[in-house]
């Protein structure tokens, strides 16, 4: 499932920036410079992507230790809480993402 939602949100933000590439207009002369220092928009997403998911992951864990008596009740709640937080992340940026890529697609050229 979080391999499900990390590549809807990456796929869904691939597009969104492929469309927002494709609908700017540069003044004449100009062309789109990027330094070394500056990051993409799909390498943002992804890093976020995989912070969620190892986030999951770190709470997943922690609830296999604690049915093992290995992790105290205090930390799997709190590893828990901050995985839902995490998700609940993910799934919001993933709803703006794919809504700013409805907008940008509903543009007249």
């Amino acid at each position: 499932m979080l391999e499900a939602i990390s590549s809807t949100v990456i796929t869904a933000a691939q597009a969104a920036s492929r469309a927002t590439e494709t609908q700017a207009i540069a003044p004449t002369g100009a062309s789109p410079v990027q330094s070394a220092d500056d990051v993409g928009f799909d390498s943002v997403m992804k890093q976020v992507t995989t912070d969620v998911i190892g986030t999951l992951k770190t709470g997943e864990a922690a609830s296999i230790s604690a049915m093992q008596g290995k992790e105290s009740t205090r930390k799997v709640v709190e590893a828990l809480m901050s995985a839902e937080q995490a998700l609940q992340t993910a799934v919001a940026v993933r709803d703006k993402v794919v809504q700013a890529y409805q907008e940008v697609v509903r543009m007249s050229i």
